[in-house]
Parts: structure tokens; sequence; C-alpha cells
């Protein structure tokens, strides 16, 4: 079984022009980097979860893993011809054993400037003098049965393109949101991620979003099965405990899936980073014994604020409906795509900061159901339990590129945008 950490999405790379003389030795604290956030291309991707630009994004938690082959290239433009100082390998434990630095001026024509370069593993720099527009990493040696992976390839230098930052339009809502709205799709006794593999073994589930989900799923059954979200582009799946009225299913006139950027402090906001693709998180407490225990869900009533909120179902006036409102956690660890009871890997905020032990801010998912029912409560019930038992799950699967533009153009500017994910 492959023993490497999994983290996210993959990265970068494309390549440098002009003569370079590359020499072992750090990089100069002067020199800024250019690279990241430029467009990045592989020769191949390990699978959708492993993209170049992974590798120029700035998350040490997120990688570009290649096929398990030889050779293998990574390549990043820098937009516009840059004078480089240096260059910055962050190696995932799949390093390349050999490996040439290539520059070219248009991404066509290539110069090795830097023959049969020994990998070590870890942070490597290679210092760099000359300039140019694209650098390419070209690995000619895998040091593992893997392939080759990079959590980061810096390019330092001076020059360069410098990518405008996105625009906020006249008369934009300062919110810091975009959303999926994704209606129900199918009950099943599983739970991919609790129970993976086991049909049955859960209590019963509402699914929406992908249409395929079972006990067997997996991110790329996801990502190239058809989803019923708007977007559709939103592959994810999301799912809950299924609510009765006596023993007669309920499902809600549809599942609205927003992600926010409020509960950090806006500095924070500024530096949200895309959700992880594979991305598995459990909210809610499906063992709560009371309503102390279900302190980030709550349920009101639609259009009728005055009856309040509760852990608990709530008695809502006639004409209105009974809604179920449930918090995920925006703070991450960086590293890890799940964990042993699916919450550990990731943190709420605390005072408007993520813990130092999930240091990384990503978008909070808030789930928002609404149930066709109202009156009294005496017959209502969840799958899980009473009503703070409410808990959901989130299988991400939103395409890397979508996701990276949303929190780029929606969250980090705090602009409210909708289902397209445009203002």
């Amino acid at each position: 079984m492959r023993k490497r950490s999994l983290s996210i999405a993959a990265a970068v790379a494309t390549v440098l022009t002009g003569y370079v003389a590359l020499t072992q030795g750090p990089a100069s604290a002067a020199d800024g980097l250019l690279s990241a956030n430029r467009p990045a291309t592989a020769s191949s991707i390990e699978s959708a979860a492993f993209p170049a630009s992974n590798a120029v994004d700035g998350n040490p938690g997120t990688r570009w893993s290649s096929a398990f082959s030889d050779p293998q290239w990574l390549q990043v433009d820098l937009g516009a011809t840059a004078t480089l100082s240096s260059v910055v390998l962050d190696w995932e434990a799949a390093y390349s054993r050999t490996f040439n630095l290539q520059t070219s001026a248009n991404g066509t024509s290539w110069t090795t400037v830097k023959a049969d370069v020994a990998g070590t593993g870890g942070r490597q720099t290679v210092a760099v003098t000359g300039s140019g527009r694209y650098v390419r990493l070209q690995s000619t040696a895998r040091a593992t049965q893997w392939g080759v992976s990079l959590a980061e390839f810096e390019v330092y230098g001076s020059g360069g393109g410098t990518a405008p930052p996105p625009t906020i339009p006249p008369g934009a809502v300062r919110v810091a949101e975009f959303l999926a709205d994704c209606p129900f799709s199918h009950r099943l006794p599983d739970d991919p991620i609790v129970f993976p593999n086991m049909p049955g073994a859960s209590h019963m589930h509402s699914f929406f979003g992908s249409t395929v989900t079972n006990a067997n799923s997996t991110v790329d059954d996801l990502f190239n099965a058809n989803s019923n979200c708007n977007p559709s582009i939103d592959k994810s799946s999301y799912w809950i405990p299924t609510f009765y009225n006596g023993n007669t299913p309920v499902e809600p006139t549809t599942g609205i899936f927003y992600y926010l950027g409020e509960g950090v402090r806006d500095d924070l906001i500024a530096q949200t980073q895309p959700l992880p693709f594979g991305l598995r998180i459990v909210a809610g407490n499906a063992k709560a014994t009371g309503p102390a225990d279900a302190s980030n869900s709550r349920w009101s009533c639609l259009h009728a604020g005055h009856v309040g909120s509760s852990h608990n179902f709530v008695e809502c006036p006639a004409g209105t409906m009974l809604e179920s409102y449930l918090d995920f956690p925006q703070c991450w660890n960086g590293r890890d795509l799940d964990s042993p009871d699916h919450k550990s890997h990731m943190a709420y905020p605390v005072n408007a900061a993520c813990p130092a032990t999930h240091p990384v801010v990503v978008p909070k998912l808030r789930q928002v159901m609404r149930y066709p029912v109202s009156g009294s409560t005496a017959n209502f019930r969840l799958a899980s339990g009473n009503g703070y038992s409410m808990h959901g799950d989130f299988f991400n699967a939103w395409p890397v590129e979508e996701m990276a533009r949303r929190v780029n153009d929606c969250i980090r500017i705090i602009v409210k945008c909708g289902t397209n994910g445009r203002p």
C-alpha cells in the first residue's frame, strides 16, 4: 500500500527562458517569488487530486504528482522575461533522483542549462544566473517506485509578469461567498466516509450533488459522474441523516451549500486557500445525547424569525418551513484529506483566527436545508435521533481550477458570488 502523505491537488510548472548557469546555494532574500499562482503544466498527473497547479499555489499541504514512469516534467510560465536568482524544489517523499533544468523563450524550443542534477529530497535550492520566461524541471530518473512529486516549485528573481488582482465590480455585495444549490438525489443506508466499502452499515442518509454516491465511492468516482448541483461542475457529494415525520421520510425542498469567508479576520480571508480535492469532512454530532452536544447546528423557521433558533426541532407556524443550519470547520491542518474520526484534520477558528495546529484557512461550508413541514414537532426525528443529532458529510470533488477561481474571485476579495462563481 502506498505510504505517502496524501494532501491535495498537485501543482506546477512550466519553463524558463534564456541561458541559465546554476550552482548550489541559498535563495536571495531580496528577490521576489515569481512563480506563485502562475500557469503550470506537467507531463502527467497521478490523478485529478494532484494537478500541476498545486506546485505553485503556495500551500505546502498540496502537491503535484506524476505518473509512475520516467521521464516526467513540470513547467511554469512566469508571464514575461524575468531575471532569475534561484529555483527551490520542495520535494514530497517521492522525489527525483536525477533531473535537468531547462529554459525556453516560447515554451516550445528548450535548452538544457543544467544536466544531471542530483535530487536530494526535502527542500532543495539551486542558484540560477540568467533570464527567461519559462522554467522546466525535467525528471530523468525517479528515486522511488512512485512518480515524482513536488509540494512547491519556486522560482525567485525579479521581473516576470504580474497577475492583476481580481477587480471588485461596481455595486458588488461585500460578503465573501459563493454557493452550490443541490437538490435531493437519493437515499441509502451508506456512508463512504465513516463506513467505506460497507454497504448498509449506516443509518439512512439523504444524498445531494453527485448522483452515484454509495458506500464504495471514491473521489474519482464522483469526479467522473453526474451531479444535480447548480453549478453542475460541482461533482461533490453532500449527505445528511434522513428526516422523518413519523415513519414517512421528508426531503428538503433543496440543499443549499454556501462557501463563506466569515469566521476569521479580513486579513486571513485574503489568505484563504481552496478546499483540497478529495477532502472529506464530517460536521455535527450524530451521537449527541442532548442540545449541548450540537454547538454547530441549529433549527429555525423560514420567514418566522420571531420563533428563534434551537439545537433541537422548533415548532414553525403554518405556511412556513423548518430550516436546518450546519457550519463546517474552516481551518485545515494542511496535510490530511481525512482523519480517523473524520474531524481531527479540521478545526474551527478561535478568536477569528485558525489555531497553530490547523493553520490553513479554507472556505467555511454552511449547509442549509429547508423542509416542507410545520406545526407540532412530536413526530419529527432524524435517522440518527433527535434534532440535535443533525450532522453533515462533505466529500469534495470540485474541479481544482473552478474551486481555485471561486476562492480567488469571491472569497479573498470579499465579494458575494452566485452559483456561477461570479458577482
